[in-house]
Protein backbone atom coordinates (compact mmCIF):
# COMPACT_ATOMS: atom_id res chain seq x y z
CA UNK A 1 0.00 0.00 0.00
CA UNK A 2 1.02 3.54 -0.73
CA UNK A 3 1.62 5.97 1.72
CA UNK A 4 -0.46 9.16 0.90
CA UNK A 5 1.61 12.37 2.70
CA UNK A 6 -0.02 15.71 3.01
CA UNK A 7 2.72 18.66 2.29
CA UNK A 8 1.55 22.36 3.64
CA UNK A 9 2.70 25.89 4.09
CA UNK A 10 0.35 26.48 6.79
CA UNK A 11 0.37 29.58 9.22
CA UNK A 12 0.07 28.84 13.06
CA UNK A 13 -3.69 29.02 13.29
CA UNK A 14 -3.78 26.77 10.89
CA UNK A 15 -4.73 28.32 7.30
CA UNK A 16 -2.81 27.37 4.25
CA UNK A 17 -4.25 29.78 1.52
CA UNK A 18 -2.38 31.76 -0.86
CA UNK A 19 1.20 31.23 0.68
CA UNK A 20 2.69 32.08 -2.66
CA UNK A 21 1.12 35.39 -3.53
CA UNK A 22 -1.80 34.20 -5.32
CA UNK A 23 -4.30 36.81 -5.86
CA UNK A 24 -7.58 37.26 -4.26
CA UNK A 25 -6.86 36.82 -0.82
CA UNK A 26 -5.90 39.78 1.62
CA UNK A 27 -2.54 38.03 3.38
CA UNK A 28 -1.33 36.42 -0.20
CA UNK A 29 2.27 35.88 0.07
CA UNK A 30 2.29 35.36 3.66
CA UNK A 31 5.43 32.73 3.59
CA UNK A 32 7.85 34.98 1.87
CA UNK A 33 6.28 38.74 3.42
CA UNK A 34 7.74 39.68 6.65
CA UNK A 35 9.39 35.92 7.07
CA UNK A 36 13.61 35.77 6.57
CA UNK A 37 14.50 33.39 4.03
CA UNK A 38 16.47 30.29 5.55
CA UNK A 39 16.63 27.65 2.77
CA UNK A 40 17.52 25.07 6.00
CA UNK A 41 13.97 25.70 6.52
CA UNK A 42 13.30 24.42 2.94
CA UNK A 43 15.48 21.43 3.22
CA UNK A 44 12.08 19.35 3.53
CA UNK A 45 10.54 20.28 0.45
CA UNK A 46 14.04 18.79 -1.76
CA UNK A 47 13.70 15.72 0.34
CA UNK A 48 10.26 15.42 -0.93
CA UNK A 49 10.75 15.82 -4.34
CA UNK A 50 13.06 12.97 -4.14
CA UNK A 51 11.00 10.42 -2.41
CA UNK A 52 7.75 11.06 -3.71
CA UNK A 53 6.48 9.50 -6.61
CA UNK A 54 3.54 10.86 -7.88
CA UNK A 55 1.47 13.54 -7.37
CA UNK A 56 -2.18 14.22 -6.17
CA UNK A 57 -3.82 17.09 -6.33
CA UNK A 58 -7.41 19.01 -6.61
CA UNK A 59 -8.64 20.36 -9.51
CA UNK A 60 -8.33 24.29 -8.31
CA UNK A 61 -4.55 23.63 -7.06
CA UNK A 62 -3.88 21.51 -10.66
CA UNK A 63 -5.44 24.53 -12.43
CA UNK A 64 -2.76 26.41 -10.74
CA UNK A 65 0.31 24.58 -11.20
CA UNK A 66 -0.13 23.27 -14.89
CA UNK A 67 0.63 26.38 -16.47
CA UNK A 68 3.91 27.39 -14.11
CA UNK A 69 5.48 23.79 -12.77
CA UNK A 70 6.61 22.60 -16.01
CA UNK A 71 9.03 25.69 -16.95
CA UNK A 72 10.45 25.93 -13.44
CA UNK A 73 13.64 23.76 -13.13
CA UNK A 74 13.34 23.44 -9.20
CA UNK A 75 10.88 21.24 -9.74
CA UNK A 76 12.20 18.99 -12.58
CA UNK A 77 11.58 15.75 -10.69
CA UNK A 78 7.92 16.60 -9.46
CA UNK A 79 7.55 17.27 -13.34
CA UNK A 80 8.88 13.94 -14.17
CA UNK A 81 6.46 11.92 -11.68
CA UNK A 82 2.89 10.66 -12.55
CA UNK A 83 0.15 13.23 -11.74
CA UNK A 84 -3.10 12.68 -10.88
CA UNK A 85 -6.13 15.35 -10.24
CA UNK A 86 -9.70 14.50 -8.17
CA UNK A 87 -11.88 16.26 -9.91
CA UNK A 88 -15.88 15.84 -10.70
CA UNK A 89 -15.81 18.74 -13.20
CA UNK A 90 -12.49 19.04 -15.03
CA UNK A 91 -12.83 17.66 -18.19
CA UNK A 92 -9.76 16.86 -19.12
CA UNK A 93 -5.95 17.44 -18.42
CA UNK A 94 -4.03 20.57 -19.36
CA UNK A 95 -1.47 19.20 -22.07
CA UNK A 96 1.51 20.99 -20.51
CA UNK A 97 1.38 18.66 -17.64
CA UNK A 98 -0.80 15.97 -18.36
CA UNK A 99 -2.41 14.33 -15.29
CA UNK A 100 -4.49 11.04 -14.34
CA UNK A 101 -8.08 12.16 -13.62
CA UNK A 102 -9.98 10.70 -11.02
CA UNK A 103 -13.39 11.03 -10.07
CA UNK A 104 -13.72 10.28 -6.34
CA UNK A 105 -12.21 9.18 -2.84
CA UNK A 106 -12.86 6.14 -3.77
CA UNK A 107 -10.53 6.36 -6.73
CA UNK A 108 -7.95 7.61 -4.39
CA UNK A 109 -8.02 4.84 -2.31
CA UNK A 110 -7.83 2.28 -5.05
CA UNK A 111 -4.44 4.05 -6.06
CA UNK A 112 -3.30 4.04 -3.02
CA UNK A 113 -3.54 0.32 -3.39
CA UNK A 114 -1.35 0.31 -6.68
CA UNK A 115 2.48 -0.26 -6.35
CA UNK A 116 4.97 2.46 -5.70
CA UNK A 117 5.79 4.63 -3.41
CA UNK A 118 4.91 7.94 -1.44
CA UNK A 119 1.94 9.99 -3.18
CA UNK A 120 2.05 13.53 -2.43
CA UNK A 121 -0.77 16.10 -1.81
CA UNK A 122 0.41 19.66 -2.51
CA UNK A 123 -2.09 22.99 -2.06
CA UNK A 124 -5.14 21.63 -2.68
CA UNK A 125 -7.10 21.94 1.11
CA UNK A 126 -10.09 21.06 0.23
CA UNK A 127 -8.68 17.67 -1.33
CA UNK A 128 -6.77 17.38 1.83
CA UNK A 129 -9.61 18.33 4.47
CA UNK A 130 -11.43 15.47 2.46
CA UNK A 131 -9.05 12.89 2.42
CA UNK A 132 -8.05 13.32 6.09
CA UNK A 133 -12.14 12.90 7.07
CA UNK A 134 -11.94 9.86 4.57
CA UNK A 135 -9.48 8.09 6.44
CA UNK A 136 -6.79 8.41 3.53
CA UNK A 137 -3.57 10.23 5.00
CA UNK A 138 -0.89 8.24 6.31
CA UNK A 139 1.57 11.24 6.90
CA UNK A 140 1.63 15.32 7.35
CA UNK A 141 4.48 16.86 6.07
CA UNK A 142 4.31 20.62 7.79
CA UNK A 143 6.03 24.02 7.18
CA UNK A 144 4.17 26.12 10.10
CA UNK A 145 5.43 29.55 9.64
CA UNK A 146 4.63 32.02 12.69
CA UNK A 147 1.51 34.19 11.50
CA UNK A 148 -1.74 34.31 12.55
CA UNK A 149 -3.62 34.67 9.23
CA UNK A 150 -7.21 34.49 10.62
CA UNK A 151 -9.55 34.27 8.05
CA UNK A 152 -8.90 31.51 5.29
CA UNK A 153 -8.70 27.85 4.47
CA UNK A 154 -7.60 25.78 6.76
CA UNK A 155 -5.59 22.98 6.96
CA UNK A 156 -8.22 20.61 8.60
CA UNK A 157 -11.82 20.44 8.78
CA UNK A 158 -14.24 21.33 11.26
CA UNK A 159 -16.60 17.92 10.90
CA UNK A 160 -17.42 16.41 13.67
CA UNK A 161 -15.89 13.19 13.42
CA UNK A 162 -13.44 10.64 15.78
CA UNK A 163 -10.50 11.80 16.93
CA UNK A 164 -7.17 11.37 14.62
CA UNK A 165 -4.02 10.18 16.99
CA UNK A 166 -0.64 11.28 15.27
CA UNK A 167 3.02 10.83 16.08
CA UNK A 168 5.53 13.56 15.81
CA UNK A 169 8.66 11.91 13.63
CA UNK A 170 10.21 14.57 12.88
CA UNK A 171 10.40 18.38 14.28
CA UNK A 172 12.97 21.33 13.79
CA UNK A 173 12.25 25.01 14.92
CA UNK A 174 14.39 27.42 12.19
CA UNK A 175 16.25 30.89 12.69
CA UNK A 176 12.98 32.66 11.02
CA UNK A 177 10.71 31.13 13.26
CA UNK A 178 9.79 28.28 11.31
CA UNK A 179 9.18 24.87 12.55
CA UNK A 180 8.94 21.60 10.34
CA UNK A 181 6.35 19.09 12.16
CA UNK A 182 6.17 15.55 10.31
CA UNK A 183 3.47 13.33 12.15
CA UNK A 184 2.21 10.01 11.00
CA UNK A 185 -0.85 9.57 11.42
CA UNK A 186 -1.39 6.49 14.20
CA UNK A 187 -4.23 3.71 12.93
Amino acid sequence: MRDLIVTAFVSLDGVMEAPGGESGYRNAGWTFQDIEFDPAAYELKGREQEETTALLMGRTSYEAFAPVWPTMEEFAGYNAMPRYVVSTTLQQDDSRWPATILRSLDDVAALKQTDGGPIAVHGSATLGRSLADAGLVDRYHLLVFPVLLGAGKRLFSDADRDKTMLKLVEQQAYSNGIQKQVFDVVR
